[in-house]
C-alpha cells in the first residue's frame, strides 16, 4: 500500500484508552502516533499497550492545537460524530493521512475541526470506545487502500484470485541527463600508486 498514515487524539484523559489506541495503531502500521493537549498519567498507558508502540512507533506530544505539525502534504482527518461528517463507508482516504479522535465523553475542538480537511463519522447508533473506533478506521483505510481480492456477492471468502500485478513499460527519462557525471573518485582510487 502506498503512502502512509498516522493517529491521534485531542484532550485525552484516560490512559487505557491512549494504550489501546497506539497498540492498535502499532499493528496496522502507523508511521506515527501522537496527542494533542492530553492530560493523562503517561506510565499507565503501557497496561493496554502491551506491544510498547511508543518504543516502535514515532510519538508526538503536542500540548495544543497550535502547535500540531505535520509532514507536508499530510492530509488531517478529523474522527467525530456531525451531521455534516462523511461516513466512513463513503469514504476515499488520502495517500498521506493523520486521523484524529476527540477525548472521551467529548468531541473535538472547534479549533481542531476547523484544521481538518476532511471530518468522518463510523455510521452507528452512538458512539463508541476511543480505542475501537480508531482500529475502525485504520481498519477500514487498510480494506479500501490495500491490494486484496474483490469480496464475492455470496456468503463466504474470494472466489477470485487477485490478479498479479502488471508493470508497465519503463520510462526513459533524459531531462537530467545533461546533468550525469562520473562520480568522484575517491583518495585509494583516484591516487597513483608509489611504492
Amino acid at each position: 500500500m502506498r503512502g502512509y498514515f498516522a493517529i491521534g487524539v485531542e484532550g485525552i484523559s484516560k490512559a487505557m484508552n491512549v494504550g489501546s489506541l497506539f497498540r492498535s495503531a502499532h499493528a496496522f502500521g502507523a508511521s506515527f502516533v501522537f496527542t494533542v493537549a492530553a492530560s493523562y498519567p503517561r506510565g499507565e498507558g503501557a497496561k493496554s499497550d502491551t506491544s510498547d508502540a511508543p518504543g516502535h512507533v514515532p510519538f508526538y506530544s503536542f500540548p495544543d492545537v497550535k502547535s500540531l505539525l505535520l509532514p507536508k502534504d499530510c492530509t488531517l482527518v478529523g474522527v467525530e460524530l456531525t451531521d455534516d461528517a462523511v461516513e466512513l463507508p463513503a469514504f476515499r482516504h488520502p495517500a498521506q493521512a493523520a486521523y484524529v479522535l476527540g477525548p472521551e465523553r467529548g468531541a473535538l475542538s472547534p479549533k481542531l475541526s476547523q484544521r481538518c480537511e476532511f471530518v468522518v463519522k463510523i455510521p452507528t447508533r452512538f458512539s463508541l470506545n476511543l480505542g475501537i473506533a480508531g482500529a475502525i478506521v485504520m481498519y477500514d483505510r487498510l480494506a479500501s487502500l490495500g491490494r486484496y481480492p474483490r469480496r464475492p456477492e455470496r456468503p463466504g471468502g474470494p472466489t477470485e484470485e487477485l490478479a498479479e500485478h502488471v508493470f508497465g513499460d519503463p520510462k526513459i527519462r533524459t531531462k537530467m541527463e545533461k546533468f550525469r557525471d562520473k562520480p568522484p573518485l575517491g583518495e585509494e582510487e583516484g591516487a597513483e600508486k608509489t611504492d
